[in-house]
């Protein structure tokens, strides 16, 4: 069982923290930093000061799409947001449909051959549920290329606690790269964005290390808070190379993320030898399961219900969550992907290291 709590509706963040008063940027958030159930109150920009020579930063280098499509479903307006791309070109797709409040529901009946028409003329076919078990996800056909459909009439994906539609770069954080083949994610790593390159630079100059990895993240529940599906990653040789040197020296892995921490956990042996590999990962980090690779880890305030709660507590233990909790909900921290963010480190302490052996390159 997860931490139990209730988030108060005005602590949503509903428009981006740059767009919240004059002057201020993305690195304007708080910071709450649990070492253990001890815990501290920071400002983002003070993050590079709470880190030491030789630990290590696990950053996810996915773009977020403009994964949202508007669609008519007979004469009912839809709107489609792409999840995934499978391997056999078919992409796994939302219908949700308004719901009189300015934002959306999942649809309910989506049946597999009924057509809905595109923006752009694009024509989309269910066939078949992603689980059968739970039938919000379907894999479905699209008569053209979905990339260019997503650059061309594609908006990006929001949910009623944001006041209002947002550009992309508003969802890019500095650590997206472009792909060859235009995938990406449905939904912002959020992680990843109060850090500017101003804090990029900070924290290589302070010795931080970067760990670059890919995780294409998929359409999350809102409504029902799923355990993850199966999503696409990448964990380059490089990467592995340089997490196998720092954890050789006792140096602290700290994910930047809950995606970071599936894509590097997935490339983990039962040895806890992280190796490269690439491809999808059914991983589900719980408590059970515990972790292998990551020490740390940085990320944003989660629902009480979602599924990361887990992974959260397999990272720190169920009270040092349950406390860190208690203290954002006490200090009227704000929630979600344009929301502060929370630092869990461990409790223990680990010597400062050198940087570590046969690497050419400490930047991202």
């Amino acid at each position: 069982m997860t931490v139990t709590f209730r988030v108060p509706e005005e602590l949503s963040a509903r428009v981006p923290a740059e767009r919240r008063g004059q002057g201020r940027e993305r690195d304007s958030v708080r910071l709450l930093v649990s070492r253990g159930t001890e815990v501290a109150h920071h400002a983002f920009a003070e993050f590079p000061r709470l880190l030491r020579e030789g630990d290590l930063l696990v950053v996810n280098t996915s773009p977020t799409l403009a994964a949202a499509v508007d669609g008519r479903l007979g004469d009912a307006r839809v709107v489609v947001h792409f999840s995934t791309r499978g391997d056999d070109g078919r992409w796994a797709v939302e219908l949700r449909e308004p719901d009189g409040r300015g934002s959306t529901r999942v649809r309910a009946g989506t049946r597999a051959g009924r057509e809905v028409r595109l923006a752009g003329g694009a024509r989309l076919v269910p066939e078949e549920p992603l689980d059968a078990g739970s039938p919000r996800l379907w894999w479905a056909r699209v008569s053209r290329e979905v990339p260019g459909l997503l650059r061309e009439h594609g908006r990006p994906i929001r949910y009623a606690y944001t006041e209002r539609d947002q550009p992309l770069s508003a969802y890019q954080t500095v650590f997206a790269l472009p792909s060859r083949d235009g995938s990406g994610s449905a939904e912002m790593p959020s992680a990843g964005r109060p850090f500017t390159g101003r804090t990029v630079a900070e924290l290589v100059s302070r010795g931080v290390w970067f760990a670059p990895v890919r995780l294409d993240t998929g359409v999350a529940s809102g409504e029902v808070h799923e355990p993850p599906y199966p999503e696409r990653f990448e964990v380059p040789e490089a990467s592995a190379r340089l997490i196998r040197a720092v954890r050789s020296g006792g140096g602290r892995v700290v994910a930047v993320g809950t995606t970071a921490v599936r894509a590097v956990e997935s490339a983990a042996g039962p040895d806890g030898v992280v190796r490269a590999r690439a491809g999808w990962t059914d991983l589900v980090v719980t408590p059970e399961r515990g972790v292998r690779v990551v020490d740390g880890l940085l990320t944003g305030l989660h629902e009480p219900e979602a599924s990361h709660l887990l992974m959260l507590e397999a990272v720190a233990g169920r009270e040092a969550v349950g406390r860190g909790y208690e203290e954002a909900l006490r200090g009227r921290y704000l929630w979600h992907e344009f929301g502060d963010v929370h630092l869990m480190l461990p409790s223990w302490p680990l010597p400062k290291t050198p940087d570590p052996p046969h690497c050419s390159s400490n930047t991202p």
